[in-house]
Formats: C-alpha cells, structure tokens, sequence
C-alpha cells in the first residue's frame, strides 16, 4: 500500500473509531449519569423525610413531656390546650395505667394513632402519628401515659414533598394502593407498580423514565412512603447520535485524502532536514513549496535554524548577567527591610536580564487597587508616573492581578487602563507571598498580591517564553521581600501588644506615655491618665477558674476599646490593672469616660465557661484612679504614680467608682465651676495652667463628646518616636 494510502486508513481509524465509541459512551454515559442523579436525589430526599418525620417525633415527645410534668389532672388539661394552641401537636391523650383514657383535647382524631417508636401499622395504614411518654407522681410512681399527636393527611404528605423536592406517596395497607399522594394521575399507577417490586433502598425506573424508590418504616419514621423523580434523559438522543457518526465519517473521508496528497512530498524534505539538525548542522533548509500548515512548517523549521546560532551564544551571556542580578538580589534581600530599595533593586535587574526598556512594580493596597511601588523609565510613558494606580481588572497589569495568569504581547493585544504607561510591548507577571491560601496552587494562578510588568524590549521585538520566565523568577523574589517585610511588621506589632487583650502592653505603654507628655508640653495641652483595676479578680480566678478569668480580662479590654476615641491609647499594664491614655482631655472629661467605662463593666455581667465548661455570668467592677498632665505632676511617671494613687483612694472608698488624684471624698460628679469670664481658645481645646482658666469638660464648655468613629486629630506636628495603628474605632 502507498504512503498516501496508509495515510488515509489511518486517518480513517484514528478519527472514527474514536468517534464511534465516544457515540456508545455518550449514550451509555447519559443514561448512567441521570440514573446516578436520580438515585442522589432519591437518596436525598429520603434522608430528609427521616429528618423530618424525626422532628415531628422529637416536636411531639417534648409536647408530651410539657403535659406530663403537671402534678395534677387539671395542669395537664391546662398544658395541654396550651400545647394544641401553640401548633406543638393536634391533640392530646392521657390515659391511666389500666390504658383507659382519662382526658383528651377537644377534635382529637380517633384512635388509634401510630406511635413514632415503629411497630406495624394498624390495618397497614396511618392516619395520625404520635409520640408517648410515661405520666408519674412526685414520687416516681406510674399513673399512666401521654401522647401528643399530629394527622398524616394529604397536607402533611406535600409538605414533605416540599421538603424533599421529590414527589411522595404514602402507602395504605400494600405496595400498591395509597392513602395520600402528590403524583400525577398519569404516573401513579407506574409509580405503585414500580414501588411493588423494589426492596429495601433501591431504586427502579418505570417505563415512562420516572425514578422510584421505597422508604420502608423504621424506627423514628413509621410510615410507608414511596419517593419518585422524573428522569431528565433528553429524547431522540440515538438519531443524534448516528446523525453526528455519520457526518464525522464523510468529513473523514475528505480531509484524510486532501491530508495524504498535500503531505507526502514534503516530508521526506522535512525528515531530511531534522536529521542534519538534529547532527548539528544548524545550516540546513526545507524548501518552502506551499503557504498551509506544511508551508508554515517548513518556514518555521528555516526560521529556527537561523535564530538557534545567535540564541546559543546570546544565552550564554544572559546566564553570566543573570547570576550576576540574582547574587545582587540575594546581598539585598539579606541585608535590608526596606521593601522599596528591595523593589528597586528587583526591577532593575528584571530590566537588564530581559533587555526591556521601562517597567514598574505595584502592589494591591486594601481597596483593591494595583499602586506603584516603583518604575524606572516610565517618564514619558505616563502623565504623572508618581501616582500609578490600576484598578483590579482593568488593563493588562489589573487583568493579570485578577486572573493571576501572566501576560504578554504587544499593546493591541489588550485595553490599557487608563492609568497604564504607553508601551508597544509588554510582559506582565503576577506574584503572592509564598505560604498564602493559595500556597499549594499551580504557580502564576494563585491570588496576586503584586504585578511585576516591562514595557517595550530593546530592538522592537515582542518579550518571549524565555522572559517570561525571567520576571517569573524576579517576581518570586519580590513576592519574598514583601513575605519578609510583612513579617518584620508583624514580629514589631506583637513585641508591642499584650497576647491575651490584643491591647498595648507595658512596653509600650512607657513609650506612649513620654510621647503624649512631649507634645502636651509643646503645644501647652493637657492629657489625662487613667488607672483602672478590676475589683475582687482573685475571686474570679479561685472561684471560676483561671481560664474564666482570661476571658474576663479579655472581655473587659474589649469594652474600654468600645468606649474610648479613636486617638486615646488603651494599655494592659499587668494582670488586672489597665491604663488607659486621654489626649487633650481634663479632669471633668477624664471623669466622664471613667464614669462610662464604670457603667459598661458594672451593667452586663461578663459570660464565661467556668469548671466543668458550664458557662456562668460573673458580675465585674471597676475602681478607676484619674490624674492628669500638668495639674498633678510634671512627668509622665509621676502622673502615672499619681494615677495609681489614686486608684488605691478609689479601692479604698470601697471599690466600683473612681477618684481624682488629691481626692479623698466623693467621687468626682459635681459640675466644675467655670467663671463669666472665662473664654474658650480658637481651637476650642483645654490648655494646661489653673483649672479658672480653662474651659470646663473634656472639650470646653458645652462641647459635646464627639460621636463614635470621629476621630479628634490633635493639633500640631508629628509625634516622636514610633506610632502604631491605633487599637480603638470609635467609642
């Protein structure tokens, strides 16, 4: 047989033996697959009437047992119309110990019922479903039963069929007659026919493709149901199928003679030329006889040899610069957490490995936008390249980010958002911090957190395979230096807040205190301390449990933080005792946030899990000592000592209230006097000196506390030393 002969046979096998048995699978697998939907479904809805009848059981026994925990006869009766009432059952029947019945609710249906235990039916059908309990004295004797009941009537069988999505039957005394049912007329018989020959939990198929399966009575669901589906096969798949088979052979036919003919002569060409390659003769040529898929072939195979010359030597040069950007990367990974100086450095080297002309790192900020980080070249490129900012989707470097799939071509080949810089080409890669949620995902389809992206290569030409896998590379190491700086924060952040509160600890509280006291100095400000100690918290601990108590502490910081600004500091200084920080505030301020914390701890018991993991309410006060910055000291600690001191006062008083420092009576609740005179500053803030002399309240006199989540900035310039995100939101 000729070439173009066994060409054409195999090309025939090839394609439609293929297609014949994916005709046979199609069919075959239709049917399986809606047999197996079907039967999931069945399986489904049945489980769900054993829930369902189950709930009515559990529904019926708690009514039962409502009735039966009355002392006396006319309780019960009582109950019981209260539990007909409230829809808990239908009715109501007590009966003695002899069995005879003693009382029953008004339009109880006639006995007997069926009891949700199981047991056959009597005369094999239900009509009402019923759960008994046992009725004793006070002293443990039995006088007797409770049953509380609920019809099986036509309304009870669809609401299951509602609840299963399926269609339901119940059965009357055999397989094939029923007492209630939501079929058709047109299918019923079928569908009784086919419940008649099924056993157990299988499912059979009635001739007009429905789906039934029996659900026998058992123990906790009584009654005989028959549950159906319809099959949901299409029709006149088999003449489809031949249809397509037959179509497939005619176009096989055509295009294995057209494939024979256009092929043989230019293969033993094209083997001939593989050869000489493939023994290194980068020189040899195919002739190019033809411009379709052979034609192309042949000139790519040419286009190949002449370009794989120059790839060899230009490979050998972009590794030695390769290991040279790389050994740059890894001095400054190692030496810095500084990520814009990391991103950079990553940048340029990207650029010198892939010859690209400009390019930019961003980074996805928390409102979903891509923002620039850093670029090089990107000056004529965009109108202010300080301020590069992609949405999420938008243009190459938001679609990259949002697929997580790398990108590259020429500038036609996508919409550029309108953020993006001009370029004629480009190659965009997407990067995530390494152990993300998406860790274990397929690499360059994992959530992007960043887009390394190059514009324009050097020479005109389109980025290729061989950068893209470069930027791969460079954008595993950014996506490394931000995993670090991320982390350096993190370790920063937790070395300054308490692990149990997730409020400031000690250490910082030192910090903030020196901070607070500087710049109420500078600006003639007055600042406010509060020390707060939770009353009698050994007691919880012995009573309750150590582990009651953290969630006491815990609970009680997540109050303070709802009851405070958004520019006061919250601290847990040790065990029990908390300080809490007052920007620009005096004593009558101070006093009402003490009050309020006091108010909040005092009013709502605090829920915890105490021995043996039941869960008690532990009522919790506060004693709160007040002193502020410069009235009562001239440093932060000896504001904070005045602070504590007066906390003991408040101790002293006997505990739930708070106390000035200086203050030995009452709490501080009277109005502070403000003379006629007196004005309130421009900024409408209390200055430090004599208390005539300032605006009486927190905020001036008459100013109102700001409502919560305003955030009252203070005046003046930038606070020293380090500042972390404030814990509190509001009040």
């Amino acid at each position: 047989m000729t070439l173009r002969g066994r060409l054409t046979a195999a090309f025939l096998a090839v394609v439609l033996g293929p297609v014949l048995l994916g005709a046979v699978f199609v069919g075959t697998t239709l049917a399986a697959v809606d047999r197996s939907r079907a039967t999931e479904r069945l399986g489904v809805a049945a489980a769900t009437v054993r829930t369902s009848v189950d709930a009515l059981c559990q529904q019926l026994r708690a009514a039962a047992d409502a009735v039966a925990l009355r002392t006396d006869a006319a309780a019960r009766a009582v109950a019981a119309g209260q539990v007909v009432s409230r829809g808990l059952a239908a009715a109501v029947l007590v009966t003695d110990v002899t069995g005879v019945t003693t009382y029953t609710t008004p339009g109880a249906p006639p006995t007997p019922w069926q009891d949700c235990a199981g047991g056959r039916p009597v005369d094999g059908r239900v009509r009402v479903l019923s759960a008994r309990v046992d009725l004793r004295d006070p002293a443990g004797s039995a006088l007797g039963t409770v049953a509380a009941a609920h019809p099986v009537d036509p309304a009870f069988v669809t609401r299951l069929a509602a609840a299963t999505g399926v269609a339901v039957t119940l059965l009357d005394g055999g397989a094939t007659r029923f007492a209630h049912t939501t079929e058709t007329s047109r299918v019923r018989e079928a569908v009784l026919a086919a419940a008649g020959t099924v056993d157990g939990d299988k499912v059979t198929e009635t001739a007009d493709g429905r789906y039934v399966r029996r659900l026998d009575p058992a123990a906790g669901q009584p009654l005989p149901l028959v549950l159906s589906v319809p099959g949901e096969r299409p029709t006149g798949l088999p003449a489809v199928l031949v249809g397509a088979v037959l179509l497939a052979a005619l176009l096989a036919v055509l295009a294995a003679g057209r494939l024979a003919r256009v092929t043989t002569r230019p293969l033993v060409e094209l083997a001939g030329a593989v050869d000489r390659v493939a023994r290194g003769d980068l020189t040899a040529r195919v002739p190019v006889r033809s411009r379709d898929e052979i034609g192309r072939l042949a000139g790519a195979f040419n286009r190949m040899t002449r370009e794989t010359a120059s790839y060899v030597a230009a490979l050998t040069s972009s590794r030695d610069q390769l290991r040279g950007h790389l050994a740059v990367l890894g001095d400054t990974l190692a030496s810095t957490h500084d990520l814009q100086r990391i991103l950079r450095v990553i940048l340029h080297s990207a650029i010198g490995a892939t010859g690209a002309r400009a390019g930019a790192v961003l980074l996805l900020d928390p409102d979903g936008v891509l923002v620039g980080k850093c670029g090089e070249g990107l000056q004529d490129r965009l109108p202010d390249p300080e301020t590069l900012r992609v949405p999420v989707g938008a243009g190459v470097a938001g679609a990259v980010a949002a697929t997580g799939e790398p990108r590259r071509g020429r500038a036609g080949d996508g919409v550029p958002a309108p953020g993006e810089p001009r370029c004629e080409t480009y190659v965009a890669v997407p990067f995530t911090v390494p152990g993300g949620p998406a860790g274990g995902a397929e690499p360059g389809r994992e959530p992007a957190v960043g887009v390394l992206a190059l514009y324009d290569r050097l020479g005109a030409e389109e980025f290729d395979d061989a950068d893209l896998d470069t930027l791969r590379t460079f954008a595993g190491h950014a996506a490394v230096a931000v995993e670090n700086v991320r982390v350096h924060e993190e370790a920063q952040r937790l070395s300054l807040t308490d692990p149990l509160t997730g409020l400031w600890n000690y250490r910082y509280l030192r910090e903030s205190l020196r901070r607070e006291v500087e710049r109420a100095s500078r600006f003639g400000r007055m600042l406010s301390i509060l020390v707060l100690d939770l009353d009698r918290f050994k007691d919880v601990n012995d009573t309750h449990g150590h582990a009651a108590g953290d969630a006491v502490l815990a609970e009680f910081a997540r109050r303070i933080r709802g009851e405070i600004r958004e520019v006061d500091l919250a601290f847990r200084q040790g065990g029990e005792e908390f300080v809490v920080l007052l920007p620009e505030t005096d004593a009558r301020g101070a006093a009402i946030v003490a009050e309020r914390l006091g108010a909040a701890v005092r009013g709502t018991p605090i829920a915890a899990a105490g021995h043996a993991g039941r869960r008690v309410a532990i009522p919790v006060t506060v004693s709160i000592g007040i002193a502020v910055y410069p009235d009562h000291a001239s440093t932060g600690q000896q504001v904070l000592d005045a602070a504590d001191e007066a906390l003991y006062a408040a101790k002293a008083a006997g505990r739930d209230g708070h106390r000035v420092a200086g203050e030995r009576a009452a709490p501080l609740t009277e109005e502070i006097t403000v003379p006629a005179g007196a004005v309130s500053p421009d900024d409408g803030l209390p200055r430090a000196g004599p208390v005539t002399d300032r605006p009486a309240g927190r905020h001036g006199a008459g100013a109102p506390r700001p409502a919560a989540g305003v955030t009252q900035p203070a005046t003046g310039g930038a606070s020293s030393g380090p500042h972390p995100p404030r814990q509190s939101r509001g009040r």
